[in-house]
């Protein structure tokens, strides 16, 4: 039997239609509004504008001529946004066409309660699309930080603002030679090759003790697990300057701030927690019975280790070893602290280069980063799903 019940759309009355899509249209107006100096005008002109399209589309073409009403809405708010801005206008413009063209009639014609099973109250189905445009709304207010940054390091001038031949989509407002200097400048260079000297290291280190800790605290006869795994994973829940302070005075006292190990060490015990948990985290669904099967065959603690336990787990210690590896290689806070002239990692010299020469070579290096970060989380999420198969969470 399905688990979602089809119910046949309607079309919903105009008092319910048009209100709907007047409030879309003045949340939309109030940021075109405010792009052009006006936010009450682009409040009003957008909640007057969608509800006459609303209208239009609804009562006298209906359904039958939706196809050519969606692309005639496309086409006339493409044309809008020309006149406004150009060809960015005309991108965003044609967007918000195709948007609200499909947004009318999905509003008028009850379709958002086509795959939602019938009995829900309309509270309840309105928050059930509340509940939805709140996440898409978190999605985007943390996304579009990293969605600016990338285009500004093509920026063919000295600049961290958007260039009027960029917006024209000129070639000539666009460049590498950001990257180019990213790849060449030797200070840059020595700051990548610390980054990857200290990472890898700190990330071993990481998920040797982490992991090692997640099987001991996994024991049912361990005493105080719960103080025990609180200890260990306060780094991530301290604010980092207190744990920064805290190492320097301490390694300070045994001679190794200022040394590649103190960074190391320093950046191992940031990522350990990340491997505790995500280790943890997959023993959870580990069946006990094949540890004692294997001793019972006689394989030792060290051989039921590598042999039995480590190949099931070993998804979740890949990903603590990424969530460990990216933590070592975005840390700044602490490295200020710790490290030297000499260890300056890849986020220092980015933190040099806005706080003193504010140079557009950091849009480059924080591209790179955000493209490296997506590769690395889409194999911690590819893990994660061979993970759960592996355990039987998920089918194959």
């Amino acid at each position: 039997m399905n688990d979602v019940i089809l119910t046949p759309a309607g079309k919903k009355p105009l008092s319910f239609t048009l209100p709907v899509v007047a409030a879309a249209g003045a949340f939309a107006g109030i940021f075109i509004g405010a792009a052009n100096g006006s936010v009450l005008l682009g409040l009003v002109a957008g909640a007057i504008l969608l509800a006459i399209i609303g209208l239009v589309f609804v009562s006298v073409l209906g359904k039958g001529a939706e196809r050519a009403a969606r692309w005639g809405l496309v086409a006339v708010f493409a044309i809008a946004g020309f006149l406004l801005g150009g060809i960015p206008g005309a991108v965003i413009g044609a967007l918000f066409g195709w948007f609200f063209g499909w947004f009318v009639y999905w509003i008028g014609y009850g379709r958002y309660r086509v795959r939602l099973v019938p009995y829900l109250t309309p509270g309840q189905v309105l928050w059930h699309y509340t509940f939805r445009v709140i996440c898409g709304a978190i999605f985007v207010f943390l996304i579009t930080p990293i969605l600016v940054v990338m285009p500004l390091s093509f920026n063919a001038q000295d600049f961290f603002t958007f260039t009027p031949e960029m917006l024209r989509f000129d070639p000539a407002g666009y460049s590498l030679k950001h990257y180019r200097d990213f790849l060449t400048n030797p200070e840059w260079t020595r700051a990548v090759k610390n980054s990857l000297l200290i990472a890898p290291v700190a990330t071993l280190i990481s998920v040797s003790l982490g992991t090692l800790a997640a099987i001991g605290l996994s024991q049912s006869h361990v005493p105080g697990k719960r103080t025990i795994m609180a200890i260990l994973i306060s780094p991530m829940i301290v604010p980092l300057i207190i744990s920064a302070t805290g190492m320097y005075f301490f390694y300070s006292k045994i001679g190794i701030v200022g040394t590649y190990w103190g960074v190391v060490l320093a950046h191992a015990v940031l990522g350990i927690p990340f491997v505790i948990i995500t280790v943890t985290a997959t023993l959870v669904g580990f069946d006990r019975s094949l540890t004692r099967a294997a001793a019972n065959m006689g394989a030792n603690p060290v051989t039921t280790f590598f042999r039995v336990q480590m190949p099931l787990i070993l998804p979740g210690v890949i990903s603590g070893g990424l969530f460990a590896f990216i933590t070592s290689f975005d840390e700044v806070v602490v490295v200020l602290f710790i490290g030297s002239a000499e260890l300056q990692t890849l986020p220092w010299q980015m933190f040099t280069g806005l706080r003193e020469q504010i140079s557009p070579t950091i849009l480059a290096a924080a591209t790179i980063l955000v493209g490296i970060s997506i590769l690395l989380l889409a194999s911690v999420e590819m893990l994660r799903r061979r993970s759960e198969r592996l355990r039987g969470m998920s089918p194959g």
